[in-house]
């Protein structure tokens, strides 16, 4: 059977303090609302409805930067979690598979757990994942007689024995979104709150001799963020996570606390990773590379046995291939390094593409920018650059091509020819001493008259 999904993501997140709705704060670099659409894309779903209202156009650009095809639809007043549910209904019109109802602050939900709750949902009419809770403080509770779920009780609305359960709602719902819709028809908001709860769909599914059950996960899927310091919280158990994961799969971190990670970073296994080193997004490191310590990469990619840093940046187009060294304080940018390169000092490479087995001299630059317009240097295979060579772009070098230390170049250089371009130097016997003599005697001279 088909699935859809229903993003919540109408919320303003008071506590958050900030004027950006709360699903686009970012974790590992991207917007929170990114982690729950990708959750659910994993399950191939036929459509995406996110439910929008707090700065709805800012949360529709974000779904659709990530799926294009996701609609948004907008919960002009905040009335509730069945409310905002409802607003989807339009969306599904004619839709006859599964809904599940995700939340676009609560990042963490596994592919695994989605795919669990579709499987009860084949011998159930309604499906609620569910946790249990180390301290269940004001979750909703959930109300079970064997593997049949009897009800949710929000916290507000809880009797002294229901708020002694344990087992608490993560509010993620599966159901027929036939079954989904006409449940929450029927669904009333004389409550706490004055709130149309989508909790309240289990009672009235029960009533309707429906049947209902939880699929547990563990708590910290469940992990909702609605301040900075559950944002930060948040964050940690990502990285935390995350670095288990590549460890597991063959990835070396010297010290994996100090590495951070971006949703997306991909690193093969017998990769090692160095101290203090992070990702931005849009990385892959292939297998056996070395990143090392204080780097930082972002848009790149790092094919195997290169070696990264330390103390190096790779910025977004940044491409490396096999057996290329970039050391420490080099920096390159929308560049194609070719097998074996080495520019292991002081450097930098922007819109460039440089030949197999090139060295790159400490200080070179690619002076790639006039004010205006980025242009292209090309420098072929084999080619040797001395160090402190200010390459001025559009400018190509051919194979072997050498450039003399401290040159500027601004003309193409054929194969095989050495390219100098500095000025001729002069050498004045003598006449260093001279100037210092001068030197140190205005200065005496200065001392004297200021006592």
């Amino acid at each position: 059977m088909s699935t859809a999904l229903i993003v919540l993501a109408a919320g303003k997140g008071t506590r958050m303090d900030s004027d950006l709705p709360k699903v686009l704060h970012r974790i590992a670099h991207a917007p929170m609302l990114w982690h729950a659409m990708r959750a659910g894309r994993a399950l191939e779903p036929e459509a995406c409805i996110v439910v929008a209202g707090h700065e709805a156009a800012l949360v529709e650009a974000s779904a659709k930067d990530y799926d294009p095809e996701a609609q948004v639809v907008i919960q002009s007043q905040q009335l509730g979690t069945a409310h905002a549910v409802a607003q989807a209904r339009p969306a599904l019109e004619g839709f006859g598979g599964n809904a599940i109802v995700l939340y676009g602050d609560t990042p963490f939900i596994r592919e695994e757990t989605l795919e669990a709750m579709l499987e009860a949902r084949a011998q159930h009419d309604v499906v609620v994942l569910g946790f249990e809770a180390a301290d269940p403080g004001r979750y909703g509770r959930l109300v079970t007689q064997g593997d049949d779920l009897e009800r949710i009780v929000e916290f507000k609305d809880a009797s002294d024995e229901e708020r002694a359960i344990t087992l608490c709602n993560s509010g993620v719902v599966c159901a027929k979104a036939e079954t989904l819709f006409n449940l929450i028809d029927a669904v009333g908001n004389d409550n706490a709150s004055g709130e149309y709860y989508l909790t309240d769909i289990v009672g009235i599914a029960r009533a309707r001799e429906l049947s209902a059950t939880v699929v547990r996960c563990d708590e910290g899927e469940t992990l909702g963020v609605n301040s900075r310091a559950e944002l930060a919280a948040a964050e940690r158990l990502f990285q935390t996570r995350r670095r288990a994961e590549m460890m597991d799969d063959g990835v070396s971190f010297q010290a994996p606390d100090t590495v951070f990670l971006a949703w997306d970073t991909y690193i093969g296994g017998d990769t090692e990773v160095e101290p203090n080193v992070v990702f931005g997004p849009d990385v892959t490191v292939e297998s056996g590379a070395r990143i090392r310590a204080f780097s930082h990469l972002e848009g790149a990619h790092v094919s195997r046995g290169s070696v990264v840093g330390p103390f190096a940046r790779l910025r977004p187009g940044a491409e490396l291939a096999e057996n290329v060294h970039v050391g420490n304080f080099v920096e390159i940018k929308n560049a194609v390094l070719h097998d074996g390169v080495k520019a292991n000092h002081l450097t930098y490479i922007g819109d460039a593409e440089i030949g197999a087995r090139t060295n790159i001299g400490a200080g070179t630059v690619t002076c790639n920018y006039d004010g205006v317009f980025k242009h292209k240097t090309t420098i072929g295979s084999d080619a040797f650059i001395g160090s402190d060579t200010m390459l001025v772009a559009p400018v190509t070098l051919g194979n072997g091509a050498m450039t003399a230390s401290g040159s500027t170049i601004t003309q193409d250089v054929p194969s095989g020819a050495l390219a100098v371009a500095r000025a001729r130097q002069e050498t004045k016997p003598g006449l260093a001493t001279k100037l210092f003599d001068k030197l140190r005697a205005r200065k005496a001279k200065q001392i004297k008259g200021a006592e």
